[in-house]
């Protein structure tokens, strides 16, 4: 089973980093073309729709979660029936769904134009932009989406992530060829609209394929449904809060200080959420293997692959933060120009924003693979409350860097104590403040490897495409370098090193 669990986790790191490298590099060259060819406050236009629409997913309400969560014990026990029947009521709900998101969708429409403080393209209607994402969202959800549940019950995300490959290809293929000589938004929207049907449609069909036996029919137990729908509630607040947390930052922006300023911020965070995306398929790929060995393996032996994971995200998102802090501003000064960028301590701002939000991210992971949403349900809600009312004040005082500190702030102070209370009384049953030692420690070596690198790459006095490269370069060898001298000798470095080499062999 162990081995069953590292040989599923690696598959779907392989395709998954694959794809997000796939998905990083052709928005990249797509944000390009619009800001090139189009202008920035189409970009800001892109960023605050998605956010409102995000909002709007508020109606999963989490069933996905809740749904994936309750598949993991029937596929232990091979019971094809409750499996089905699971099925059947998943598509229920997304249906539901789907219809609550279009009503509540298109309620808010005649407020649309107040989040948008400035910087309207004027060859656009509003109204139409935002009804033709409206429509994308809510396709979502009708076309087949509850078969991708099996997929990622049975850590088969690969199959989803080689789908998504083609689809994609052929969406930003045409939106790069429409942005460049129509210069039309609503064809751009349409070309996404036409890729997201495909895209559900071709993945029920390897979900199918793959597994024939399992089909939309037969219905739970009372008492199996009650579960469910407890475990939906109990992730209504953990979603209110997700959603405020990840949409009220660009809403503020457009709202406080226009579109063009949130075209800007937006080409910063959209290099920070590439990378927090490479790192997270890692995380997507061990939920289901960590939520399988919570079931069977014994509470210290959770506790310690916690341990190691924490290890392993460490180092990972140290080396990162390194690369971020050394090189954003010549990327952002070769990419977008010198009159589209922020200061450099912006870029501090995010780093330290990357950091906060990976750690929280793998508690979050292990909270999620053990089903803890009863206990943690106000958490995120009370959290991101207070990210929304730190948001509307620092945005008045600090602008963006407000904006970045409100989140910093709210999930230091708020989310992440929560998060290790429930961790350790639910789930590991035992004290966690030797290891809230170990993570506070571990982040001081990560800014020690991140001064010590950025300062190193100040030799590199080369500017354009040949700098980057060699700070790149230099970077990626003094950070891991200093890492390994700091952890050679510890425990986790070694069982790191044989988790490595059992993926390599698998």
């Amino acid at each position: 089973m162990q081995e069953s669990r590292v040989s599923n986790a690696s598959r779907n790191i392989l395709f998954g980093m694959f794809l997000k490298g796939y998905q990083i590099l052709m928005p990249f060259l797509m944000r390009t073309a619009m800001m090139y060819y189009m202008g920035m406050e189409y970009l800001g236009l892109n960023s605050l729709f998605g956010s409102i629409l995000w909002a709007l997913n508020l109606a999963e309400l989490g069933v996905g979660s809740a749904m994936v969560y309750s598949m993991y014990q029937p596929i232990i026990d091979g019971d094809k029936e409750e499996i089905c029947a699971l099925l059947k009521l998943y598509k229920k709900y997304y249906r539901v769904i789907g219809t609550v998101i279009a009503v509540v969708g298109l309620a808010i429409t005649p407020f649309i134009p107040k989040l948008i403080k400035q910087g309207t393209p004027e060859d656009i209607n509003i109204y139409v932009v935002y009804l033709l994402n409206l429509f994308c969202t809510v396709m979502t959800y009708w076309l087949f989406a509850y078969k991708n549940s099996l997929l990622v019950a049975h850590q088969r995300n690969d199959i989803a992530s080689k789908v998504m490959l083609v689809t994609n290809t052929f969406m930003y293929g045409t939106q790069f060829l429409i942005v460049i000589f129509l210069k039309d938004y609503y064809w751009y929207l349409i070309a996404a609209i036409v890729t997201q049907a495909f895209t559900n449609v071709i993945t029920a069909y390897y979900a199918n394929k793959l597994y024939p036996d399992y089909q939309p029919v037969g219905s739970l137990g009372k008492m199996e449904t009650m579960t469910i729908n407890g475990r939906i509630k109990d992730l209504f607040t953990a979603k209110l809060g997700n959603v405020i947390v990840s949409s009220c930052d660009s809403i503020v922006i457009s709202a406080f200080l226009g579109l063009v300023v949130l075209g800007v911020y937006q080409n910063y965070y959209y290099i920070l959420t590439a990378v927090m995306g490479i790192v997270k398929v890692v995380f997507d790929s061990c939920t289901a293997g960590i939520g399988n060995s919570i079931l069977v393996d014994s509470m210290e032996k959770n506790y310690k692959d916690l341990k190691k994971l924490t290890f392993i995200t460490t180092w990972l998102t140290g080396f990162c933060s390194a690369c971020l802090l050394v090189l954003f501003q010549p990327f952002m000064k070769l990419w977008a120009g010198e009159e589209s960028m922020l200061a450099f301590s912006a870029v501090i701002c995010f780093v330290i924003y990357f950091f906060v939000d990976q750690m929280n991210q793998l508690l979050l992971t292990y909270k999620d693979a053990a089903g803890i949403w009863h206990e943690d349900r106000f958490r995120p809600l009370i959290t991101a409350l207070t990210n929304l009312v730190l948001n509307l004040i620092f945005v008045q005082f600090w602008g963006i860097y407000g904006v970045i500190w409100a989140t910093v702030v709210s999930k230091v102070c708020v989310g992440m104590p929560w998060l290790f209370y429930n961790l350790s009384t639910v789930l590991f049953k035992r004290s966690m403040k030797g290891y809230i030692l170990r993570m506070i420690g571990y982040g001081v070596v990560i800014a020690v490897v991140c001064a010590v690198t950025y300062f190193a790459c100040t030799i590199v006095t080369l500017g354009g495409i040949p700098g980057l490269i060699l700070k790149a370069l230099l970077c990626t060898l003094v950070s891991n370098l200093l890492f390994l001298l700091m952890f050679f000798k510890s425990a986790e470095f070694r069982d790191t090193i044989q988790i490595v080499k059992r993926v390599i062999k698998r």
